[in-house]
């Protein structure tokens, strides 16, 4: 990491993120059937603050971070703004929501633009698979956005959102995993699936049966894929935190597969149970699951503070777990009192590993640490 680089504190772009990810899981609860003292306008905005103000914003620090750049640092500004002005606009308005999420999608899609230029310059510096993969991430980041920026239904731009989410992860286990060098059956696997997503989440805004079932097949797929290639099968045989990234990682892959036989079963779904099924196994099951497993490993290369692993950080996990199928199980029966607790459970179960996290927080004598294998 370079010298100018490190006089760039991240927590100026972290703390925005985290907001919008209280705000989101706040907004999300007023999605369930339940009475809670939420607006409804900011119960719509739950999706875009997740994905645009959360992910979108920690997501591009990471990089921001890694590529030595000052003019990195504006994809994490830009969507961290995205968040205000959402807000700003949901109370001052006329149009309430409708304008809240046209004015946050610009900044969000503005952001990814600026992140999609990050991963220009990593590509050129290293012209890897596991990189192209991620630039695919960051240009369906830009496009969900544009769609939001330009008034078109939340509906229709999560499927590119988790396009954006699942190509990112996934290149991310392939940069991590090198040391498991992929065979010419596994790369024929992997390019398989990776076909699959990219066509069915483009095909899916035209053909939406058609492309809920394509990107289903490919989610299947894929989650064989990283069970079969991830390194995580032998690392949690380790102790530690190690065994515990392993963990989330296969559990993830689990729901990701989960979410992919959903879509298959329920395709071109727009609203109802189903919907919040088929895509909450995903975001949360999954990509959730992912951040579980990461945090411990990316605050400490972002900030230089120490995570000190304690076997409480399996408590929020397994209650995420439990309450994902608590809340699926509500969906696709139909008992709305089932899906409530389970929606509820999941926020909770986020809030704990929040305490865990920010109770094992130690401050290192060094900005940086040895990298560990996960």
């Amino acid at each position: 990491m370079s010298d100018t680089n490190r006089q760039i504190n991240p927590a100026p772009f972290i703390l925005p993120g985290a907001l919008s990810l209280l705000l989101a899981l706040w907004a999300g609860l007023g999605r369930l059937p339940i009475v809670l003292p939420v607006g409804m306008d900011l119960a719509l905005l739950h999706g875009p603050l997740m994905v645009g103000g959360f992910l979108g914003t920690v997501i591009s620090v990471e990089r921001a971070s890694a590529i030595g750049k000052g003019w990195a640092w504006a994809a994490p500004g830009l969507t961290s703004l995205g968040t205000v002005a959402m807000l700003a606009g949901m109370l001052l308005a006329d149009s309430g929501w409708l304008q809240a999420l046209k004015a946050g999608g610009a900044l969000f899609m503005l952001g990814g633009l600026f992140y999609t230029a990050v991963f220009g310059v990593i590509v050129k510096r290293q012209p890897t698979l596991f990189n192209l993969v991620m630039v695919g991430g960051a240009v369906f980041f830009v496009l969900g956005n544009l769609m939001l920026a330009t008034g078109r239904p939340v509906f229709q731009v999560v499927p590119l959102w988790a396009a954006f989410l699942v190509l990112t992860i996934t290149g991310e286990r392939l940069e991590l995993n090198r040391l498991l060098a992929p065979k010419t059956g596994d790369r024929a696997l992997f390019f398989v699936a990776l076909l699959l997503l990219v066509v069915g989440a483009g095909v899916g805004q035209a053909a939406p049966s058609t492309g809920s079932l394509l990107w289903g097949a490919g989610l299947m797929v894929m989650a064989v894929w990283l069970v079969w290639r991830d390194i995580a099968r032998k690392t949690v045989k380790l102790p530690g935190v190690t065994r515990y990234t392993a963990v989330c990682l296969l559990s993830g892959y689990l729901w990701l597969f989960i979410s992919g036989g959903l879509n298959v079963g329920y395709p071109a779904t727009m609203a109802g149970p189903t919907y919040d099924a088929v895509w909450h196994s995903l975001f949360v099951g999954f990509v959730l699951t992912m951040i579980f497993g990461h945090a411990p490993i990316i605050i400490p290369a972002l900030t230089g503070v120490l995570v000190t692993f304690r076997s409480v950080f399996y408590l929020p996990l397994v209650m995420l777990h439990i309450s994902l199928l608590m809340r699926l199980h509500g969906d696709l029966s139909g008992t709305l009192l089932m899906r409530s607790w389970g929606g509820v459970l999941n926020t909770v179960a986020v809030l704990v590993f929040l305490i865990v996290l920010v109770t094992s927080l130690k401050r290192l004598k060094r900005r940086s640490i040895p990298g560990a294998a996960a």
